[in-house]
């Protein structure tokens, strides 16, 4: 039985879509996240640098990829978004660490960061608060059916996953977690 006080993971709520992988040199399931992908604009001491994320096995009609970031433990009753990349064309099939940086230089062309909960476009690291459980991250490539998944910059996270719900073919994650 699952402890009550942990939220479950968002994607037990959404139809269910055929996995692929996902591997990173950066983080691993279940595994404390280093400093390095921790948070420093949000106070826990770290730099705020996006994983490296590469993935295979995905289905063969994909026309796209999207990577998002969740922290479904935050005590928002929403989560926390850490992480939206959106319109990774499907030659793409890693990000390397740090692709996440404000400035978008290293994202692929055509692709883009709508802005996270902490308010602007590109990856914010791990903050739960002081004392807390360890949170898990959720980072998700999720293998779209479309080029172009219809959003701006400008979008929310919340709004990205609205079109991700109609456009997913599959998915893959890998969940590090953190604890201050």
């Amino acid at each position: 039985m699952s402890d009550p006080k942990i939220p479950p993971m968002p994607y037990e709520f959404l139809p269910e879509k055929p996995w692929f992988t996902v591997e990173s040199t950066d983080v691993s399931d279940g595994v404390t996240m280093p400093d390095a992908h921790v948070s420093g604009v949000l106070g826990a001491g770290g730099e705020d640098v996006s994983p490296h994320l590469s993935w295979a096995g995905f289905p063969a009609e994909t026309k796209s990829f999207v990577v998002t970031c969740l922290d479904p433990d935050a005590p928002t009753g929403s989560g926390f978004w850490h992480w939206s990349a959106v319109d990774i064309p499907v030659s793409v099939t890693s990000l390397a660490t740090g692709a996440g940086s404000r400035d978008g230089k290293g994202l692929p062309e055509g692709a883009f960061h709508v802005r996270n909960d902490a308010g602007y476009p590109g990856y914010v690291g791990a903050a739960p608060p002081e004392g807390h459980y360890p949170h898990r991250y959720a980072f998700v490539v999720h293998a779209v059916g479309v080029e172009k998944l219809g959003v701006d910059g400008d979008a929310a996270p919340a709004v990205v996953g609205f079109y991700l719900y109609f456009h997913t073919l599959a998915r893959a994650i890998v969940t590090p977690v953190y604890q201050r």
